[in-house]
């Protein structure tokens, strides 16, 4: 059983634990995720399972989209409403404020990590300073705000929507739109709308993976978008065994026989490829 099981990740859970209720339902060990989200977050959560977990890579890095809320004038430690109040302050804002600061985002700018995450330094993810009260200077990364506009304002909660790049922190971006207002901010909600193919209207919840009524995706339709080649038993031999192919691709090539995957082999320079993921067991 390769492929993937897209889930509504309802808001109170992390990640491990619809995980884990995957792995007692479905009696399957071998099954992990794409792109962590908050217990706060709810949303596309895309669960890999079997040998589809070694895609966990290239699914995290697609593009996605987030419908985030926030509130001006305060501030917590972990950036988002369940986190510890650092500041707050009464803030006057103008609607005209408002879409000015959240359009001049758009385009490509470096975000600071947030304190708490998993991203490591000298061995230690961040989180673990954090906890501990151990000054660290914080990682910057150049993230790419494809897209963002604002849905509405309702009382002192501001909802936005919008598409990023990998490695982009709602959180901080939240954060970074209030420093711009001359201000604090702090996220309130946070829904995952779409990862890569993916759209919310795709996921299954929990319930319906419990009763046996959930979409399962298979490798070919996880990697629809990459070029694919059905393969004779000459080159199933070469593959099998794991040999560099003379080859010449942009990035990733599909290998198939009667349909099914047999492998998924990158780029090694101009002229070779060789095995990325080897989806065919030998037995």
């Amino acid at each position: 059983m390769n492929g993937a099981i897209i889930i509504n990740k309802p808001k109170g859970y992390t990640s491990r634990d619809v995980i884990n209720i995957l792995n007692k339902v479905l009696n399957i060990k071998q099954i992990g995720h794409t792109g962590t989200l908050d217990p706060l977050a709810t949303g596309i959560l895309v669960c890999l399972i079997g040998r589809a977990t070694k895609l966990a890579n290239i699914l995290t890095n697609q593009d996605k989209e987030y419908i985030a809320s926030f509130k001006l004038g305060l501030l917590t430690d972990t950036l988002d409403i369940t986190g510890k109040v650092l500041k707050k302050e009464n803030f006057i804002y103008d609607k005209k404020d408002i879409i000015k600061a959240i359009n001049s985002f758009k385009g490509t700018y470096n975000q600071e990590v947030p304190a708490y995450s998993a991203v490591k330094i000298k061995g230690k993810k961040l989180y673990e300073y954090a906890r501990l009260n151990e000054e660290i200077e914080l990682p910057k990364r150049e993230i790419n705000i494809y897209d963002i506009k604002l849905l509405s304002i309702k009382g002192d909660i501001i909802t936005i929507k919008t598409k990023v790049s990998k490695g982009t922190y709602i959180r901080s971006l939240i954060r970074d739109i209030g420093v711009y207002l001359g201000t604090y901010a702090t996220l309130t909600d946070l829904e995952r709308t779409t990862l890569g193919q993916f759209n919310i209207k795709d996921s299954n919840t929990i319930d319906d993976v419990v009763n046996n009524k959930y979409h399962f995706y298979s490798v070919l339709n996880l990697l629809k978008d990459y070029p694919k080649e059905e393969i004779d038993p000459e080159m199933l031999f070469k593959v099998k065994n794991g040999q560099i192919l003379e080859k010449s691709i942009e990035d990733y090539i599909l290998f198939t026989v009667n349909n099914q995957e047999i492998a998924l082999y990158k780029k090694y320079d101009d002229n070779h490829i060789k095995p990325y993921i080897m989806f065919y067991i030998n037995k």
